[in-house]
């Protein structure tokens, strides 16, 4: 049937407002989701992110005359001065971005060395110049509550810890572990 002289088919205005306000309900509801999910995605990439590093300190030690490295750009490129003879072809231990301390996945990154090796404690075995004795990498929110809520960090005894304030964990080339007033727990 044809609709009436003057008469547009199409919805009313009160259908449209109806419609509209119905979609403002839904992502009203959606979005805090979707943010929260990025921030647990973030931080469980972070936490693998620390893990990664972990991982490549003790195969670089291995590699280093059971020293770690100082300089965490050296895991990237050991062939470069870090560790002497290391061929120019033979794999690095971390990629690129985590070398550079870059922002990743919404946090900023840190690295600290420990102490350098006594000079008598090398006797012979081929070391970088740089060696540690250990190292602390962390992480922490680019923008606290919107990237990240938790403060991230990890060191050459292996412990992942998180800092509920979203704070760098204390360090002191150690993470420090304070149970009466908790900078670092550790990660469950």
């Amino acid at each position: 049937m044809r609709p009436a002289r003057g008469y547009v088919a199409g919805f009313t205005l009160i259908e449209l407002l109806i419609v509209v306000a119905i979609i403002a309900i839904i992502a009203a509801i959606a979005i805090p989701s979707l943010l929260r999910a990025r921030i647990s995605a973030n931080e469980a990439a972070t936490v693998g992110d620390i893990r990664t590093v972990i991982s490549s300190q003790a195969a670089y030690r291995s590699a280093n005359g059971s020293w770690y490295e100082g300089r965490i750009s050296c895991l990237n490129s050991p062939s470069t001065g870090c560790i002497p003879g290391y061929p120019t072809d033979a794999p690095t231990f971390l990629d690129s971005q985590l070398a550079a301390l870059q922002v990743k996945t919404g946090y900023t990154r840190g690295f600290a060395s420990g102490a350098a090796p006594p000079a008598a404690a090398f006797d012979g075995r081929i070391s970088s110049p740089t060696s540690s004795t250990g190292y602390v990498y962390d992480a922490t929110p680019v923008a606290l509550g919107q990237t990240g809520i938790r403060g991230f960090g990890g060191d050459h005894s292996g412990l992942v810890c998180v800092n509920p304030a979203g704070q760098r964990p204390a360090t002191t080339g150690l993470i420090a572990l304070d149970t009466a007033s908790p900078t670092c727990s550790p990660l469950q």
